[in-house]
């Protein structure tokens, strides 16, 4: 693909988080951008804003004149999107260039020195915190995020002079094949998306083929103890990471007065008093993973240490949206059982003495049909859950698929409720709440500034 060539680009599905990126990237180039999505959102509203021409009909008369060449005109498509979809269907048979969203980025990011954070869960946060330490430092970076930066308010980060680009690397629909990285993070190996690849051992497989497609001369920074046999082309280096093992790792953490620090234990020279700007226990293994990508891409010790401290978090992700001495509310993207299960010890490790309440809306029911038990396990390190309807995505109901099975194995004793997620604000309005998280990767998301509204009257 000639990028220089192509005069517009049309997205289907443009609202995603990942599409997003690349919308404003080719708007940075001063391509005419349009594209479809299914609903309207604050980041599409914001994506209009930045010039692009999105449109919520899918009817094919709904296109823009601007995208009716089909010589001049990229079309690209995210994976969740169903292979019969009617603009689809009609670009295909009317000889427009269709790419996948993961081509794309690996088209655009194969000339650089990709730094890259793969895994089951943690990736999203990894990828921004890398991109916080270089875009801050001297090195600088390119950036496609699977989540907003706080401290940029966008998915997005450019720069005219680094030599790498960051990149969150997705396994769904084997995404991350595209890739070919510089130095990657693996975070996590937990089975997931079963509906595509059908065995953990296939799960488990994409990953080795993946650090197959690492530069000679480049980084596996993988987490310590994860399942994962990699294979590393001649010349790769193979290191480990977690909070207490591995070549790097965290030591003296101090957890206190709502900060934390820690002391980080690397091969590439140690760095003390790192403080987090998001403290939150799980952000240790986080940030000591970014870390480690940014000491091999040649960030000074001084450098990581004043990013990791200036550092403002991801868009729910561990997004604190109430923190007061009587109230806390956190919106957290959590929708796997063991990110959730870290979400909550991380907000146990905070708020020791206070009750814990959390709203869960399930993702996807083949995830709920393969991991029903886990997440019932997971939800029940809480003293209180809400549990609503499965948020169904690019699914079709399973039958004997509900949220129902989750609730049915929580541990007896803890409170709970099942409820329809239109219920939720009515619900709060006589619930006794001290600490409260939203989790999951549906739009319970919508109704956190309602929720806000109903807390703070009691602040």
């Amino acid at each position: 693909m000639d990028v220089n060539s192509l005069k517009a680009v049309y997205f289907i599905g443009a609202g995603g988080i990942g599409m997003s990126a690349l919308v404003r990237y080719f708007l940075s180039k001063g391509m005419k951008v349009g594209g479809y999505d299914r609903t309207p959102s604050d980041l599409t509203q914001k994506l209009i804003e930045e010039g692009a021409q999105i449109y919520y009909d899918e009817r094919v008369e709904s296109i823009p004149t601007d995208f009716l060449d089909a010589t001049s005109t990229l079309i690209v498509y995210t994976a969740a999107m169903p292979n019969d979809h009617v603009l689809l269907q009609y670009f295909r048979n009317h000889g427009y260039t269709i790419y996948k969203r993961a081509q794309v980025l690996g088209m655009l990011t194969h000339s650089s020195k990709g730094l890259c954070a793969a895994g089951t869960h943690g990736k999203t946060t990894t990828s921004t915190m890398t991109a916080h330490l270089l875009h801050q430092s001297k090195v600088g970076c390119d950036a496609f995020l699977g989540g907003i930066s706080k401290n940029y308010g966008t998915n997005l980060l450019l720069s005219d002079t680094s030599e790498y680009v960051v990149i969150e690397a997705d396994e769904f629909d084997r995404s991350f094949h595209w890739l070919t990285p510089y130095a990657t993070i693996i975070t996590a190996t937990d089975a997931d998306h079963l509906d595509i690849y059908g065995t953990e051992e296939a799960y488990l497989e994409s990953f080795s083929h993946y650090t197959s497609l690492i530069q000679p001369g480049g980084f596996l920074i993988m987490r310590h103890g994860i399942n994962l046999q990699p294979r590393l082309q001649e010349g790769v280096k193979l290191y480990t990471y977690s909070t207490e093992e591995g070549d790097f790792h965290a030591e003296n953490i101090r957890i206190g007065g709502g900060e934390i620090l820690f002391d980080y234990i690397s091969p590439l020279g140690n760095i003390q008093d790192v403080q987090l700007g998001v403290p939150v226990a799980i952000n240790i293994e986080n940030g000591i993973a970014a870390m480690a990508l940014a000491q091999v891409s040649g960030v000074t010790n001084e450098e990581i240490k004043a990013g990791m401290a200036s550092f403002r978090g991801v868009d729910r992700r561990f997004d604190f949206k109430i923190k007061t001495d009587k109230m806390v509310y956190l919106s957290d993207y959590a929708h796997h059982p063991e990110e959730i299960k870290q979400s909550i010890l991380s907000m146990r490790a905070l708020y020791k003495d206070k009750k814990l309440t959390a709203i869960f809306q399930p993702h996807l029911y083949t995830r709920t049909r393969d991991f029903y038990q886990e997440f019932a396990e997971s939800l029940s390190l809480l003293d209180e859950v809400i549990i609503t309807e499965i948020y169904p995505a690019r699914e079709l109901p399973i039958e004997g698929v509900s949220s129902q099975l989750i609730y049915d194995h929580l541990r007896p004793g803890i409170e709970k409720t099942l409820c329809k997620k239109e219920d939720i604000l009515e619900l709060l309005k006589n619930k006794d709440i001290e600490v409260l998280m939203t989790l999951g990767a549906g739009d319970v998301e919508n109704y956190v500034p309602q929720i806000c509204e109903i807390l703070n009257k009691r602040c």
